[in-house]
C-alpha cells in the first residue's frame, strides 16, 4: 500500500526560482589549485561541489562548467562471486554550470531507478577572512523524477507520483588550513512512499567535513540522520568516507558509503547498506571543469 501527497506546482516553481533574486559573489575559480585566501573570504573550504554524498558549499563559478562523472559498484558483501560488487554498479552523470558566481543549475541522470534530477545552489553568505561572516552559507534545492516506477504495478500512478523534492542549507566554516566542517539541515518530500507509515516528508540533520593530509589529497566524510524514519523502514541513516585526490583541473573522489544512489533524494531515503555488516559501497566521483 502506497502513501501519496502531492505537491503543487507552484510550490516547485517558488523553490526554485525565488533564491535567483540572489546576487552574483566573488569568484572561486582560483580554488582549484590553491589553498591560499582572498583580501576578503576564505578559500578552499572545500574542493569538489560535494563532500562525498552530501553537497559542499563550493560553487562553480560564472561561466564554468562542471561535467562529475559519479559511479557506485555494488555492495562488497557479495564477496569474490560477484567480485566484490562490480557486477552491480551504478552510474551518475551530472552537469552544473555556474549562472554567475553565487548561482549554480544542473542537470543529472542516475542508473539508479532510472532517476533524472534538476538542482539550483546558491550562496547566501560567505566566511570572511578578518571579521565579516563566521560561516559560509550556501542553499541548495532540487526535484528528482523516478523514471523506473511501473504502471503495470502501479495502475493509478500519476506523473507527480514520480517526483521527490530536497532543500537543503549548507553551513560550513573553515578552522584552519586542514580542517574544514560542515553542517546540513535538509528537508526531503517524497510525492510516493513505500512504507505506509513513513511520512512524505522527512527531516534529515547532515554532518560532514574535510580534513587536509598534503596539498592534494584530503580525508572526507558525511553523515545523516534521519530525524522521523519510521521504524520498520529498511533504509539507514547515510555515511560515508574517503579521500580527495586533486590533479589539475580533475577533482577525483575515492569513498565507501552504505548508500548506492549519489543523488539527493536517492542517498537520503535509500541506504540500504549496513557497515556493521560489512555492507557497503565503493565508488568515486570525478569532476572535470571546462
Amino acid at each position: 500500500m502506497y502513501s501519496i501527497v502531492k505537491l503543487k506546482t507552484v510550490n516547485l516553481v517558488v523553490a526554485l526560482v525565488l533564491p535567483l533574486c540572489i546576487c552574483a559573489q566573488d569568484d572561486l575559480l582560483s580554488e582549484i589549485d590553491t589553498d591560499s585566501v582572498s583580501r576578503k573570504h576564505v578559500s578552499s573550504v572545500f574542493k569538489a561541489l560535494k563532500i562525498i554524498n552530501f553537497e559542499s558549499t563550493k560553487m562553480a563559478s560564472e561561466k564554468e562548467f562542471y561535467f562529475v562523472v559519479s559511479h557506485r559498484f555494488g555492495s562488497v558483501k557479495g564477496g569474490f562471486k560477484e567480485l566484490f560488487g562490480l557486477d552491480q554498479a551504478a552510474t551518475r552523470l551530472n552537469f552544473i554550470y555556474g549562472i554567475s558566481n553565487g548561482i549554480n543549475i544542473g542537470v543529472s541522470r542516475s542508473a539508479f531507478q532510472k532517476t533524472y534530477e534538476m538542482s539550483l545552489k546558491y550562496r547566501l553568505l560567505r566566511q570572511g577572512v578578518m571579521g565579516g561572516s563566521p560561516v559560509t552559507l550556501v542553499g541548495f534545492n532540487s526535484v528528482s523524477v523516478n523514471t523506473m516506477l511501473d504502471e503495470v504495478f502501479l495502475p493509478k500512478l500519476e506523473f507527480s507520483d514520480r517526483l521527490a523534492y530536497v532543500s537543503q542549507l549548507l553551513i560550513s566554516r573553515k578552522f584552519n588550513k586542514s580542517l574544514s566542517l560542515e553542517l546540513m539541515p535538509t528537508l526531503l518530500h517524497e510525492n510516493l512512499v513505500s512504507n505506509d507509515k513513513q511520512a512524505n516528508t522527512q527531516y534529515i540533520i547532515g554532518f560532514g567535513g574535510r580534513h587536509k593530509i598534503t596539498k592534494r589529497l584530503s580525508f572526507n566524510f558525511d553523515w545523516g540522520y534521519h530525524i522521523n524514519r519510521e521504524n520498520t523502514d529498511i533504509y539507514r541513516n547515510p555515511l560515508a568516507i574517503g579521500v580527495d585526490i586533486e590533479t589539475g583541473g580533475h577533482i577525483f573522489q575515492l569513498h565507501f558509503s552504505n548508500a548506492q544512489p549519489s543523488f539527493e533524494s536517492g542517498y537520503l531515503s535509500k541506504a540500504s547498506g549496513d557497515w556493521g555488516k560489512a555492507d557497503f559501497f565503493f565508488g568515486f566521483n570525478i569532476s572535470r571543469v571546462f
